[in-house]
């Protein structure tokens, strides 16, 4: 646990030394404050079905957006790496590729938890000025924060994975983008398809379609199964990205 606690640190003062961190927070606080902003717009229209919370978090161009903040945080995890040439240098010393691997990962999720910190602040302070007149139910904002961390660690690992294929940061960035856009499309396409063919398949198409975890988390709604779901996937990405990294590592 001491080298994975050394490598950890390493990473993150990698990304806040770097222009990195500060350019995808920059990004995610002007994602978040113009998705706030439209949010109280509908609310200042007249009454509304949905909360502040909702209106914030479940229009689609809000997640098609919020697919370019991982190619940034990945694409130089395993990518700058190669490029400098200390790729090597690091397996000189003492550490397994499990510990390499899952540091960097951390480091990402660590700070991709921090990019939305911020947009929490909203939802506090927007609760204190109007005290209260703006419902910020506390279930949905629970949902809504734990659905961004779920569906987060998935396409970091994805990204992670990306970033192992190549030493071109430009190629990792394209590869996470793609397959994190992919996943979500997809599952979209299948929903609205499935309910067009058939309502049996329903529960089926809602376990893989990431807009419908979003509504259901977003409502204040719990399910463990979306959950289990990223985990595995994320689970299965690290576990591709270190068998990619532990063959280049004894690659001649």
């Amino acid at each position: 646990m001491r080298l994975l606690w050394i490598l950890l640190k390493k990473e993150l003062r990698a990304f806040f030394v770097s222009p990195v961190a500060y350019v995808v927070l920059a990004l995610v606080m002007v994602l978040s404050g113009y998705s706030f902003r439209a949010a109280l717009s509908i609310l200042e229209r007249g009454p509304s079905e949905g909360s502040i919370v909702q209106w914030m978090f479940q229009p689609n161009w809000f997640w098609l957006s919020y697919f370019f903040v991982f190619p940034l945080l990945t694409m130089r995890l395993f990518a700058e790496e190669k490029k400098m040439g200390t790729f090597e240098t690091l397996f000189t010393t003492p550490v397994r590729t499990w510990q390499v691997v899952l540091s960097k990962y951390l480091a990402a999720v660590l700070v991709y938890s921090v990019l939305w910190m911020p947009s929490w602040l909203n939802f506090k302070i927007v609760d204190w000025i109007t005290a209260g007149q703006v419902i910020v139910p506390p279930g949905s904002l629970t949902g809504s924060y734990l659905i961004l961390l779920a569906m987060g660690c998935f396409n970091l690992a994805i990204g992670c994975f990306a970033s192992s294929l190549t030493s071109n940061q430009i190629i990792a960035a394209v590869i996470s983008f793609t397959f994190s856009l992919l996943h979500f499309l997809g599952g979209l396409f299948i929903m609205v398809l499935g309910r067009k063919v058939s309502e049996t398949f329903v529960d089926i198409i809602n376990y893989f379609a990431s807009m419908e975890h979003i509504r259901t988390f977003t409502s204040g709604l719990i399910d463990t199964r979306p959950l289990v779901y990223y985990s595995s996937l994320a689970l299965l990405f690290l576990a591709l990205t270190h068998q990619v990294v532990e063959f280049r590592r004894w690659k001649p």
